[in-house]
This record gives C-alpha cells, sequence and structure tokens, in this order.
C-alpha cells in the first residue's frame, strides 16, 4: 500500500467519522437551525439558504418544517433552483404534493420546467420517504393515541375542576399507567415514535401531555413519566423527538403542578416575570429549543414578509411575552 492510498483512506475516515459524530447528537442539529433562524431575522437569506443546504447534507434524517422553511425562503429570494432540489428534498422527508401545491408561496416554482419533472418522479420520491417508516409500529401508536382521546373525552366532558380531577385520577390514570409502560417498552426496543420512526410528530406527546395534566396531587406521586424523561432527552439527541415536542409534555406537567400560574418553556401557563423568562430560554437552551426573542423576532419576520416559518401553533400562536406586560 502506498503512502498516497494510506493518506485517502485516512481522509475518508476523518470526513465519515466527522459525519458520524454530527450525526449523533440533533442537538448540533437543531443548533444549526436556529443559527438559519438567526440569519433570516438579519435579512441574511442568501446565507440562510446556503446554511440550510450544508446542514440537510450532513444529516440522514431531516425534520420536514426545517426543509419547508428552506424553500419558503428560497422562492421568496427568487432562488429557483435551490428552492426545487428542497422540494424533492422535502418530498422525500414526507412532503405531500397536495400540501406543497396549497402553499401560495411556493406557486412561482411551478413556472420552471424542472418543476414538471419533480411532479413525474413524485411517487419514486415518495416511495423513499415510505420506505423509512415502520408502518406496524405506525399502527401500534396510532391505536394507543385513539383509546387515548377517548379516555381523555370523559374528563372533557364532565363538568367543574372537582368532578374532572376524580375522574382524571380515577379512571384515566389507570389508562394512562397503561399507556405509559407500553411506551417505555417501545422506547426499550425502538425508540421514540416520532416523526422519524412512523412520521408522525404528535401522537405521543399528546399521550405524555394528558398524563402529565391528570393532577398536580398524581403529578406530586408519579414515577412512570419521570423515569421516562431521560429516554425523552436521549430521543432529542438522536432526532427521534423534536425539542418542541418535548418542550409541551413538560409544560403541561409545570401547568397541571403550579395551577396553570407557571411555565418551564414558555408555551403554556404564565410567564410571570423576568427571572421565569430567563430560566425558560436556559431550559429551552439545554434541548436545542430557539429563544423566546428569536421565536418573537421570527413572528415579526412572518407578519413583514409572507413567509411561512412554520413556528409551532398551538397554545402559544403569537408572542410569548411576560404577562400583564
Amino acid at each position: 500500500m502506498t503512502k498516497f492510498t494510506l493518506t485517502l483512506i485516512l481522509i475518508g475516515h476523518l470526513l465519515f467519522s466527522t459525519k458520524s459524530k454530527a450525526q449523533e447528537n440533533y442537538l448540533n442539529y437543531h443548533s444549526k437551525v436556529i443559527e438559519c433562524e438567526q440569519l433570516i431575522v438579519e435579512g441574511k437569506h442568501t446565507s440562510a439558504i446556503n446554511m440550510f443546504d450544508s446542514l440537510f447534507k450532513q444529516f440522514d434524517f431531516l425534520f420536514l418544517r426545517d426543509i419547508k422553511v428552506a424553500t419558503e425562503l428560497s422562492a421568496y429570494e427568487n432562488d429557483y433552483k435551490s428552492g426545487l432540489e428542497f422540494t424533492r428534498l422535502g418530498i422525500k422527508a414526507g412532503w405531500t404534493l397536495k400540501s406543497i401545491n396549497k402553499s401560495k408561496n411556493l406557486q412561482s416554482l411551478k413556472e420552471y420546467s424542472e418543476w414538471s419533472k419533480i411532479v413525474s418522479a413524485y411517487d419514486s420520491l415518495h416511495k423513499i420517504y415510505l420506505s423509512k417508516l415502520n408502518f406496524r409500529l405506525k399502527e401500534q401508536v396510532h391505536e394507543m393515541f385513539k383509546n387515548d382521546q377517548k379516555k381523555a373525552l370523559g374528563a372533557f366532558i364532565r363538568i367543574g375542576q372537582k368532578s374532572k380531577r376524580k375522574y382524571s385520577e380515577r379512571k384515566f390514570a389507570p389508562h394512562s399507567e397503561e399507556q405509559l409502560e407500553h411506551l417505555n417498552q417501545i422506547l426499550d426496543e425502538q425508540g421514540y415514535p416520532g416523526e422519524q420512526l412512523i412520521g408522525n410528530d404528535w401522537w405521543v406527546s399528546v399521550i405524555l401531555s394528558h398524563h402529565n395534566s391528570i393532577s398536580k396531587e398524581y403529578n406530586q406521586n408519579d414515577t412512570l413519566y419521570l423515569n421516562i424523561r431521560p429516554r425523552l432527552i436521549r430521543a432529542i439527541e438522536k432526532g427521534e423527538l423534536h425539542p418542541y415536542e418535548f418542550a409541551t409534555i413538560e409544560d403541561w406537567r409545570t401547568a397541571a403542578m403550579n395551577n396553570h400560574d407557571s411555565t418551564s418553556y414558555g408555551f403554556l401557563g404564565k410567564m410571570k416575570d423576568e427571572l421565569m423568562l430567563e430560566k425558560a430560554d436556559l431550559n429551552r437552551n439545554e434541548i436545542g429549543l430557539r429563544s423566546i426573542a428569536l421565536r418573537n423576532d421570527l413572528l415579526e419576520i412572518e407578519k413583514a414578509t409572507g413567509l411561512n416559518l412554520y413556528l409551532p401553533k398551538g397554545w402559544q400562536n403569537g408572542k410569548i411575552t411576560i404577562a400583564n406586560k
């Protein structure tokens, strides 16, 4: 073996190792997404597009939301080459043609001849996405979600907090405990069943959020969720769980423990003062979630430009602010 050949092997091994290490921890992925978002706020759209492109080449699994943002940004900047390439990438990550066609901001992409090629290749691109999913697990988790919804409805139709709490602790809690034991087994054997494994990013987070919102008294003695929690952190690092999902699961617990008078991440409950806001940002930083200030800035960008930056919507649709300020 020549020195030249050995050098090439070592370089190849180094490049492979660098990519593998990047993929080991998706906190690196989310950190780069936050950098892209900061560039968007600063109006440096081309730099953001280039950074998204570089990021997408470093990881095997990509969160669809980030590909959508990159595509929107490319179309906005008339960078149709990047926009069409990101569209292809998005379809391989589960973006449906129906959803793409609904986006007004992406209509300009259809003006280019390359668009017809994407439409023609849609089925084959979509099959790449489907081939990565565990459909048996998806069906299993969907059934868990449907059962959870049925059981949770019992608390919803009760009138008065006392009646809701009684139902939750006596009827819903035993059901939820079985669900978490089952989920624990899934985590052991297959990992967190989210967007990466089953193509759905909210069924399990809803199940866990319902469990965490049973009651303050229940949560004080609950150990099932606390045992699962470290595995959720690991799932974030592996790209199986998005930081936002974890934040909502945790915020439900915080809200239930504090009569909705407190929050850990800013999505649920009251943000009472600057100290709580600082703590929420520290919590966000630990799991790879953008700061509250950056989220608020991105909402302003959406309003000013018409871009859809696919910010999480739900209990907190607007800016996250300190209560009564």
